[in-house]
């Protein structure tokens, strides 16, 4: 029998039974933080999850938190989250994983204000490669970051801070941000549930974009029911934003179960000669039948879009450029990234706005394909997570070889801006996490949160 969320050690609990435990009296946002703060420092030098971890801040957040009446604690207090480099923390330096810029931010990125106004409480800011250019954290600044379920793999990326730092323990959840995959790669590598939302769906400001039109924010969580609180926290857009979409509602009120679906399921990663693992083939047929059990009606699915390849690949390059750009000193880059710099120097404002443009005639053939299916199911990534210190002397063609296992299934939905999300079915033979990826209709959030919610039960 499960043991009740007041016996659990801190490390253990999701966001929503951390929150309880507080609300419940039970325990303070102090005694949270203390505990998060010294599984940290039990486990950090080893994984290598945080660049920034802010102790004293956090503990002030929390005796203030402490403070407040009942009546005035919001659906993540108490919550300690932790956050991406590339998101702006107060007093922090946004690095975007390098070592080029010096100047501390001075205010709070929308979706940090949003959290820290719902409660949560920002305890540092996790690794990321530079720019988030790679689906493995590594740098140069920064060093290796490695799988709490295997410290001899990576962690996936470019959220493999977060996702290291969540998976470990050492917070009940974290922020992300997925231009390729980045939110997903890492959730599969790690056993999490991580949800990419559709394009628009988070604001990226202060900044108005996240690579043009491929990135977007969000959670990387143990449950999916705490990647549905985080996204009703902190949906929504602002003024300066390049791309917006309309509201949804509440996922929390998504999670129950849903209607029987049309699901259509698929192993081909779409890239010619890349072949997904058996371990991650024999995860979508084992989640088939689980959802054919459960009464949906499940059919293999051939999709029908172009190569997304001619859209990805200058975004991809726009946006290291975009961002390199505004570094305070570009000299301090890696020598990779500003290989990829100079390589990424044909694009220009007419090639990525063709590649945008592209891009969306892709999600218009993805849209008739949910004309057929409500779900797609397929794996989340072609290969199996790789030892730790893939990119250690590799230049910007290694590395971006070394990168499409990761990318194959992942990619083509930044590029058509559909949502879609790793859901963790059990374990490889190698007794590594696997999971699958459910892609759904735009707006179709509601819909793979509750099919997820019902994954998760049944797994």
């Amino acid at each position: 029998m499960a043991r009740m969320t007041s016996d659990r050690p801190w490390h253990e609990l999701n966001a929503h039974d951390w929150r309880e435990r507080i609300a419940t009296g039970s325990a303070t946002a102090v005694d949270g933080v203390r505990a998060s703060l010294q599984r940290i420092d039990d486990l950090d030098d080893s994984l290598n999850a945080f660049s920034v971890v802010l102790a004293d801040e956090a503990l002030a957040a929390a005796r203030t938190l402490d403070a407040l009446p009942e009546d005035k604690h919001g659906p993540l207090h108490g919550v300690p989250i932790a956050i991406k480099e590339e998101n702006d923390v107060a007093g922090c330096v946004t690095t975007f994983g390098t070592s080029a810029n010096r100047t501390p931010a001075s205010a709070d990125s929308h979706v940090v204000a949003l959290l820290r106004k719902a409660g949560a409480i920002i305890i540092g800011k996790t690794r990321m490669p530079e720019f988030g250019a790679w689906p493995f954290t590594e740098s140069a600044s920064g060093g290796i970051t490695r799988n709490p379920v295997d410290p001899s793999r990576t962690p996936g990326g470019s959220s493999g801070g977060t996702a290291a730092a969540v998976a470990s323990g050492m917070v009940p959840a974290g922020i992300g941000g997925d231009g390729g995959g980045s939110i997903r790669i890492p959730s599969d590598r790690c056993g999490l549930f991580g949800l990419k939302p559709q394009r628009g769906r988070v604001s990226p400001a202060p900044y108005p974009h996240l690579w043009w039109a491929l990135g977007t924010i969000g959670p990387l969580t143990k449950t999916v029911r705490d990647s549905a609180l985080i996204y009703d926290v902190i949906s929504g857009s602002t003024p300066t934003d390049l791309f917006t979409t309309e509201p949804i509602g509440s996922l929390v009120d998504s999670l129950e179960r849903g209607p029987r679906l049309r699901i259509g399921w698929s192993i081909a990663s779409g890239t010619p000669g890349l072949h997904s693992h058996p371990d991650n083939v024999a995860a979508v047929h084992r989640i088939s039948e689980l959802l054919r059990s459960a009464g949906h009606t499940v059919v293999e699915y051939h999709p029908k879009h172009s190569d997304p390849t001619a859209a990805f690949v200058p975004q991809f390059f726009a946006g290291i450029r975009s961002e390199a750009q505004a570094v305070e000193e570009y000299s301090a880059l890696e020598p990779r990234t500003r290989s990829v710099y100079r390589l990424g120097s044909w694009v220009t404002t007419a090639v990525r706005e063709s590649a945008i443009r592209r891009g969306e005639r892709i999600a218009g053939q993805a849209d008739r394909m949910f004309d057929d299916v409500d779900v797609l199911l397929t794996p989340t990534v072609a290969d199996r997570p790789r030892p730790a210190g893939v990119l250690s002397g590799a230049g910007p063609v290694r590395a971006l070889i070394s990168s499409r296992p990761s990318i194959a299934y992942t990619a083509v939905w930044n590029v058509t801006g559909h949502p879609a999300a790793t859901v963790p079915a059990g374990l490889g033979t190698d007794g590594l996490p696997v999971s699958v990826q459910i892609v759904g209709p735009r707006n179709g959030e509601p819909r793979l949160i509750s099919l997820a919610a019902e994954i998760e039960a049944s797994v």
